[in-house]
C-alpha cells in the first residue's frame, strides 16, 4: 500500500512543523458542515460509513465535563479542516502531493473522504452534546498547516492522531471522575476509530501498525496548546479563555527532525521554549534549570522525570538538553514531553499545574522495510 512513492521521490521532508506559511484553510462547508440540514447529514453519514448514535443522550452532564466536549469540538473541527486540505491538495495536483498511480490516488481520496466525514460526525456529536445541556459551542476557526508534501501530511496526521488517542483517555478519566459515565461509551468508540486511523497512517509510513500495548496518555490542556500551532490568530469566533483550560507555550523538540524521527535508543535530546508569558519567569531566567524538569508521558507509565542539562538563555527563550531514557522505559512510538517546575508527579494530571511549556511530541519508531501489502 505504498501510496506515497511518487510524493517521496518528488519532495524533501520538512525539518519540523511551522516552517511553511500556507494559505489559511477553513472547514469544508459545501455539505452544510458544521450545521448540516437533515439531507446533508444523511449524505455525511453515508460517506462516513456510519451514523450518529440514536441512543438517548445522557440525562445529565457535570459542569466540569463541559470543557471536555468543547475541546473535542475544537479538535474535530481542526481535523476536518486538515483532511479537507489534504484532499484538496491531492485533487488539485499540488506539487508534492502526487500519488504513484491513478488507481491509488482514487483509493486514497476515497479513504480520506471517509475519514473526513467521520471527523465531521465527531464534531457534530460533540456540538449536539453541548447544545443538549445549553453549553457554549465553539465554532470553527481558520487554520494553517505546515506540510508541503504527502508524506509529511501523513506524518503529521499520525502524530496528532496519536495525541488525540492520549487526550481521549484523559477525557474518559475525567468523565468517570465527574460521574458522567453515560458519555464514556461514545468516547471509547471514538478512541477505537482514531486507533484504526493511526494504524493506517503508520502502515503508510512503513511503521508497525500497532504502536504499543498501552498507548501513550496525555492531558486536555496539552492538546489545546498543540492546536494553537495550527489556528490562525484571531480567526476563531470565540475566545480560547472561554474553554477554561490552560494554554502553554510550545515545547520545541530540536532533535530528530523536530521530534518526528527520533531514533529508538537512549540519547540526549535538545529542546527550547519561549517563556515570555510565564508567571515564574523572573525566578528562573538566566538560571541553570536546577528547579526544572523534563516530564515524559510514555504508554501508561507514571510520568518520567529527567533533569535539564546544558541550559542556555537568549532573552526569554530557554534552550536545554535532557536524557531520553528509551531502553529502561521502552519508549517506542509517541512520547509527550513537557517542561515543568520539579515536583512529585504520580498521575498525568499532576503535571499540568507545574507545566511551563508543552507539548513536545517525540516519535521513536522501528520501521519495516519489506512489507508492501498482501
Amino acid at each position: 500500500m505504498h501510496f506515497l512513492t511518487a510524493a517521496v521521490a518528488a519532495t524533501a521532508s520538512l525539518g519540523g512543523l511551522g516552517l511553511v506559511a500556507a494559505a489559511p484553510f477553513s472547514v469544508p462547508s459545501a455539505n452544510g458542515f458544521p450545521n448540516p440540514n437533515p439531507d446533508q447529514l444523511k449524505a455525511i453519514q453515508n460517506q462516513a460509513d456510519g451514523t450518529l448514535s440514536n441512543a438517548p443522550p445522557p440525562a445529565k452532564i457535570s459542569d466540569k465535563s463541559i470543557p471536555i466536549f468543547q475541546l473535542v469540538k475544537i479538535n474535530e473541527d481542526f481535523e476536518s479542516a486538515y483532511f479537507y486540505s489534504v484532499i484538496q491538495n491531492i485533487t488539485n495536483k499540488v506539487p508534492g502531493f502526487e500519488v504513484a498511480s491513478k488507481d491509488k490516488e482514487d483509493e486514497l481520496l476515497d479513504i480520506l473522504g471517509t475519514v473526513l466525514a467521520q471527523e465531521e460526525l465527531h464534531s457534530i456529536n460533540a456540538a449536539n452534546t453541548l447544545k443538549k445541556f445549553n453549553a457554549f459551542v465553539p465554532g470553527p476557526c481558520k487554520y494553517q498547516f505546515p506540510t508541503t508534501n504527502l508524506r509529511d501530511a501523513v506524518r503529521l496526521a499520525d502524530t496528532f492522531t496519536d495525541l488525540v488517542l492520549g487526550t481521549l483517555q484523559d477525557a474518559s478519566q475525567g468523565l468517570a471522575i465527574n460521574g458522567d459515565n453515560g458519555a464514556v461509551r461514545g468516547v471509547a468508540s471514538t478512541i477505537g476509530q482514531e486507533g484504526q486511523q493511526s494504524g493506517f497512517y503508520r502502515s503508510l509510513l512503513s511503521k508497525k501498525p500497532s504502536e504499543k500495548p498501552f498507548l501513550t496518555t496525555s492531558v486536555g490542556p496539552f492538546a489545546l496548546s498543540a492546536l494553537q500551532q495550527f489556528i490562525v490568530p484571531g480567526s476563531c469566533p470565540f475566545q480560547m479563555s472561554q474553554i477554561g483550560l490552560p494554554i502553554f507555550p510550545v515545547l520545541n523538540v530540536l532533535s530528530g527532525d523536530g521530534g518526528r524521527t527520533v531514533e529508538p535508543k537512549d540519547q540526549t535530546l535538545s529542546f527550547s521554549a519561549d517563556l515570555s508569558g510565564s508567571s515564574v519567569l523572573s525566578k528562573i531566567i538566566n538560571g541553570n534549570g536546577a528547579d526544572l524538569t523534563v516530564v515524559y508521558f510514555s504508554g501508561q507509565l507514571v510520568p518520567i522525570k529527567t533533569p535539564l542539562t546544558n541550559v542556555r538563555w537568549s532573552g526569554n527563550v530557554i534552550t536545554f538538553d535532557a536524557n531520553f531514557p528509551f531502553t529502561e522505559n521502552v519508549m517506542s512510538g509517541l512520547t509527550v514531553a513537557s517542561l515543568a517546575i520539579d515536583g512529585v508527579f504520580v498521575v498525568p494530571g499532576d503535571v499540568v499545574g507545574q507545566t511551563l511549556a508543552a507539548p513536545g511530541l517525540i516519535q521513536a519508531d522501528d520501521f519495516v522495510k519489506s512489507w508492501d501489502g498482501l
